[in-house]
């Protein structure tokens, strides 16, 4: 018997009227746009660059995620399912995003917005990085709210029982240990950039992005239970095997910036 848990039973719904409901989940995404939007409307004002500019960039960041994180789902963990039912891949309100999915999105739309407005991919790159690990947070304390994308039983004093999942045992609840790694890593970063005032080696931020969410999340992982049926019997889970090509990405990508030794220069009224 678990003396010491914590049931966890929150309503994802925050309110709904009729067929219409607000969650917790969509609330909490959307706030990831919204407090990014700040972050960076400091940091383009910093560097003497028009609101204009950001809100081009702020569409094609929205585009790239959502976009990337729903066909990640889709034909990263259940492609077998969307393949023989496309026209369900459109259908997001049925969930199911996945992160590494977006992350391929993003690189993909920062490429293209890169292209269109003539600038360079390292330097938008780097500070989108920034805001990037403060959409982990909010995403993951959505999952929370979801109660779902847990851990395996635990007899830890904060292992949280999922009761609206049926659920009898205390989990790890891995959404918490995501949420605040990326917390951590967003703090790390925005102050390596306002130590140098923007002023630093090109690369760092997104390389280093890349490596701390995904070794956080390759290491997590090991506590999750497998999210779909796949995964039974794999030694490293989907999330882990995608998280590995991200890791090497982001250790080579430190090495050609430290290598280059380019710093940022920002243009001063």
């Amino acid at each position: 018997m678990h003396l010491y848990v914590i049931p966890w039973d929150v309503n994802p719904e925050i309110f709904r009227i009729g067929s219409f409901a607000i969650r917790w989940y969509g609330l909490l995404f959307a706030s990831s746009f919204l407090f990014g939007y700040i972050i960076m409307l400091k940091i383009f004002r910093n560097e003497n660059l028009t609101e204009a500019l950001l809100d081009k960039l702020t569409i094609y960041m929205a585009v790239g995620t959502i976009v990337g994180a729903r066909l990640g789902h889709c034909f990263f963990y259940e492609p077998a399912y969307y393949l023989a039912h496309p026209l369900e891949i459109f259908m997001t309100w049925k969930g199911g995003l996945a992160s590494h999915g977006a992350a391929i999105g993003i690189l993909i739309a920062i490429w293209l917005f890169c292209r269109k407005e003539k600038k360079e991919y390292t330097w938008v790159i780097d500070r989108i990085a920034i805001v990037v690990a403060l959409s982990g947070f909010f995403i993951r304390m959505g999952n929370l709210m979801n109660s779902e994308i847990y851990g395996v039983e635990t007899t830890l004093p904060w292992g949280f029982v999922f009761l609206r999942n049926g659920e009898t045992a205390p989990k790890h609840p891995t959404q918490i240990y995501e949420a605040l790694s990326y917390l951590a890593i967003f703090l790390l970063l925005l102050w390596i950039y306002w130590r140098k005032k923007g002023e630093y080696i090109q690369g760092t931020l997104i390389s280093l992005t890349c490596i701390l969410i995904f070794v956080a999340r390759f290491f997590i992982e090991f506590l999750k239970e497998d999210q779909v049926a796949f995964e039974a019997g794999m030694k490293l889970n989907m999330g882990q095997l995608l998280s590995i090509p991200f890791i090497l990405l982001g250790l080579v990508w430190l090495f050609y910036s430290l290598k280059k030794k380019k710093r940022a220069v920002i243009k001063r009224k």
